[in-house]
């Protein structure tokens, strides 16, 4: 039987949400190993005079525990 653990992660890009979903995988797979799948809880802008400066993104992340 697998044990799973599932920790949230906030990151930003000022490319795209996938670029701040990619950046936000590979930084936690630098501190927590066998990442099996994200969830991407929710995505947010900023906007700056009236264009998008930043992508940010609100990420489940689902780990195996040995």
């Amino acid at each position: 039987m697998a044990v799973m653990k599932v920790i949230e992660v906030l990151a930003n890009s000022d490319k795209s949400w996938e670029d701040a979903t990619q950046k936000a995988v590979k930084q936690a797979s630098k501190s927590v190993k066998n990442i099996k799948s994200a969830f991407v809880q929710s995505q947010s802008v900023v906007v700056k005079d009236d264009d998008v400066t930043e992508f940010r993104v609100n990420l489940k992340i689902t780990f195996e525990v040995n």
